[in-house]
């Protein structure tokens, strides 16, 4: 037995047999550096899907001030803490009026599930829409709403699901208005829907940048027309930006800044800390001031002086090392570059994203979603050295978001791995 299939077995034995692993033969990564991980034998990897560590694996900044926090001190928010009041300020600062306050949790779970809460208390309604392909988290409520990992749960009697169109797929013939007529015609059927069944909805629960729907092209409207309907019906938007934000999109810090919505509940996850277990939700600060009066919120682990100083040093980088134009300029380039693939291998039907989160999808030639070709291409790139996904309904498009401190010879690498992987399919 090899030492990888020994890990695996120690592994089946303490985890459980399904703990998911990615790639038809696991990795054993035991360091990271930048964009780059490290295998037990030495073996380096590019990696092109974590975006956990948005800036970077290791950066030594953010491991020098969890490092110094950590040798100072680390309690929960029931004492007065500087670092954790100075990194609140300057994370609400990034965020329009009224988003001015925030409530820290450990996992994007947590903010969606307080989000939630909170949505519910604010509008004394229980209704929740989000779209038929979505992910917020794996809370007992969020995971009956997770369409696109379905699990044991039944999707909930007071949810509705909408589906989001892909132009690519789903224009028919019809323009962008009338795509974003479609899915507020959606949007309204559901909160009908709801009312119909004496349900008052609470929230509609998006990702506006649509990951797990597989980065379909923008559409003006969308989001406009789908929020006003759920406002008008006394709910509340919450936007997921676990994915998107920090300025992954590279035109903005937010992805929801993309389409011209202030949501009125934000949530923030896995880039948060870089790898240290930070997330937290943003709103109104009048809206957290009600709900804590009603219902005390306290999370023991969630907003502690280690957090904050990672939360802090995540920031500083940003600004610093100005990973915003970082993320613009090395996204046109892998766009670019994926274009000049797709131009070479028809298999390649489109391009999508923006910024440092992007990918394509597969198509066979009879016109089918190419997904066996797709896992197989991601699994032929992992042992030529490249890490990357999938995503989509038909989990045939790659998905790809590398740390931001991604390069042009960091893409140029993938690129080329790629070409030599859609050439042996």
């Amino acid at each position: 037995m090899s030492d990888i299939d020994a890990l695996i077995l120690r592994r089946q034995m303490v985890l459980g047999r399904n703990s998911p692993l990615f790639y038809d033969r696991p990795l054993h990564l035991v360091r990271g550096e930048g964009a780059w991980v490290y295998d037990a034998t030495g073996r380096a990897y590019l990696d092109v899907y974590n975006n956990v560590p948005c800036v970077g694996h290791c950066h030594p900044h953010v491991v020098d001030a969890i490092a110094r926090q950590t040798a100072t001190l680390n309690l929960h928010t029931r004492y007065l803490d500087e670092t954790l009041i100075a990194y609140a300020e300057r994370l609400t600062g990034l965020f329009a009026d009224p988003l001015d306050s925030v409530m820290l949790t450990c996992s994007g779970t947590e903010a969606n599930e307080l989000a939630l809460r909170l949505a519910r208390f604010i509008t004394g309604g229980q209704g929740i829409i989000v779209s038929d392909l979505s992910y917020h988290g794996n809370s007992t409520i969020l995971a009956s709403l997770a369409s696109a990992f379905p699990g044991g749960e039944l999707f909930p009697s007071f949810a509705r699901a909408v589906r989001v169109p892909d132009p690519v797929h789903d224009r028919q013939g019809r323009t962008d208005a009338e795509l974003a007529a479609a899915f507020a015609a959606q949007v309204q059927a559901a909160v009908d829907s709801l009312k119909a069944d004496g349900i008052q909805v609470a929230a509609l629960l998006m990702d506006s940048f649509f990951a797990n729907e597989g980065l379909p092209d923008p559409v003006s409207g969308y989001v406009e027309q789908s929020v006003e309907i759920v406002r008008k019906a006394g709910g509340l938007f919450i936007c997921d930006e676990v994915q998107s934000g920090f300025a992954r999109t590279g035109d903005a810090m937010w992805g929801h800044q993309l389409t011209g919505v202030t949501p009125d509940i934000v949530t923030l996850g896995k880039p948060m800390g870089n790898g240290y277990p930070v997330a937290g939700m943003v709103t109104r600060r009048d809206w957290v001031d009600r709900f804590g009066a009603a219902s005390r919120y306290f999370n023991t682990f969630a907003g502690n002086p280690v957090a904050a100083a990672a939360g802090m040093a995540v920031l500083s980088v940003i600004e610093r090392e100005d990973i915003q134009a970082n993320s613009r300029r090395v996204g046109a380039h892998v766009r670019a570059g994926l274009q000049a693939l797709s131009a070479k291998h028809p298999i390649i039907a489109n391009v999508r994203g923006r910024g440092l989160f992007f990918g394509a999808e597969l198509i066979r030639p009879d016109g089918s979603p190419a997904d066996v070709e797709t896992k197989q291409l991601i699994n032929r790139m992992r042992d030529n050295g490249v890490l990357i996904s999938r995503a989509g309904r038909n989990s045939n498009i790659l998905k790809m978001r590398p740390p931001l401190v991604f390069s042009t010879d960091n893409a140029d690498h993938l690129l080329s791995v790629m070409d030599d992987a859609l050439a042996a399919l």
